[in-house]
């Protein structure tokens, strides 16, 4: 099939409130488009293929890397969110590949050691700015990123950009302003925001009780799991606790996502949506969970923080990275000449240091980041 066929199909095939391929506001640098992928498809494969998205193989999700194999990393995180998002596009008649698109790049501005090495990075940019991981998904596909000779970044389609700076509910940020702040995100961008939520709720279970971190006795206080592991373990009475573990959490992950399919059908009817220009207006968000859902999975959250989150493991890791980040930010900025040459170039180029430095920063791994320290720090470490 050649491209006119796929965008054909998706017109005769996606419903009306769906994005269609053909319809794309376009890439901020010109291109031809391609005889054989869509824009969007174009998109998920320049994601794919980007510097950017090998490094989330080493990157934390909220297990460093080097406290075992088992654990999701940041881009197994993202593997399992965009495969949620196209069962979900699937059964809404949305499009797959948009949606897909937005989860696989929406993590590619997060830095070493998780959310933790954000805030540390955040309050190290106070001065200048500040640091955020969705603005920073956006200056990396637009700007970072030194693939082709035409043009910085990957030079996205719009849609899936928008997707990247709305991933967050918070759309008064200033990244946000060229993307219609106004109106509500595509409903693939929307079901992707929650591809990523169902993912991190369900492996942060998995990984937490093979961890140990999570115990077993204390997850009855959670509705969700509650409810799961006793149709789990009544059907298999003589089964291992490993097996009822993936089969509950399996069982979660799929009355989440049955729920929200559901709950968007109806919220689509009840708001009369008949087209893009509908769901654009339609405020707030049309994707979002029952009422009894969206309380449970509100449970979930609040426990999987208190237990997991804030478990003394992780809140010493947390300490390490705040340790390494500012040491490593702290070095540099005295000192910028101990960075690589072509970073050290930008800032002769003109650009602003501390940003320079961020962006290097923040695309390290976690175990870059521990050897990049050493190599500062210990008088024995080769340089």
């Amino acid at each position: 099939m050649r491209r006119e066929d796929y965008e054909e199909r998706e017109r005769d095939t996606l419903a009306p409130w769906a994005s269609m391929a053909s319809d794309s506001r376009g890439r901020a640098h010109l291109e031809p488009e391609h005889p054989l992928r869509t824009a969007f498809q174009r998109d998920r494969d320049r994601i794919v293929h980007s510097t950017a998205f090998r490094r989330l193989e080493y990157k934390t999700q909220v297990f460093v890397n080097h406290e075992g194999d088992y654990y999701r990393t940041r881009l197994t995180h993202t593997m399992e969110g965009a495969q949620i998002s196209r069962t979900i596009a699937r059964a809404l008649r949305l499009n797959e590949d948009l949606a897909e698109a937005v989860v696989l790049a929406h993590d590619l501005g997060h830095t070493p050691f998780g959310h933790a090495g954000e805030r540390v990075l955040d309050g190290l940019m106070a001065e200048f700015g500040g640091f955020e991981h969705n603005a920073q998904s956006l200056r990396i596909v637009e700007k970072l990123e030194q693939r082709y000779p035409e043009f910085p970044g990957l030079n996205l389609s719009w849609e899936v950009r928008e997707g990247i700076v709305k991933h967050s509910s918070e759309f008064d940020r200033p990244q946000v302003r060229a993307f219609d702040p106004g109106l509500a995100p595509s409903l693939e961008a929307q079901i992707a925001d929650h591809a990523d939520e169902i993912a991190y709720n369900c492996h942060d279970i998995d990984d937490g009780l093979q961890s140990g971190m999570l115990e077993r006795e204390r997850m009855g206080d959670v509705a969700l799991w509650r409810e799961h592991f006793a149709v789990t373990s009544e059907r298999w009475p003589d089964a291992p606790f490993s097996i009822l573990r993936y089969q509950t959490v399996r069982r979660i992950l799929d009355a989440m996502v049955s729920n929200l399919i559901q709950n968007v059908e109806e919220e689509i009817a009840r708001r009369g949506v008949s087209s893009n220009a509908d769901l654009r207006q339609a405020t707030p968000n049309v994707a979002r969970y029952s009422e009894d859902m969206a309380l449970k999975i509100r449970e979930l959250k609040d426990f999987l923080m208190e237990q997991l989150y804030l478990h003394v493991r992780v809140t010493r890791m947390g300490v390490k990275a705040k340790t390494v980040m500012t040491g490593i930010f702290e070095a540099y900025f005295d000192e910028p000449r101990q960075m690589p040459p072509h970073i050290v170039a930008q800032i002769s180029q003109g650009r602003d240091k501390p940003r320079v430095i961020a962006d290097y920063i923040a695309g390290m791994t976690d175990r870059f980041a521990l050897v990049e320290y050493r190599k500062l720090f210990d008088p024995l470490e080769k340089v």
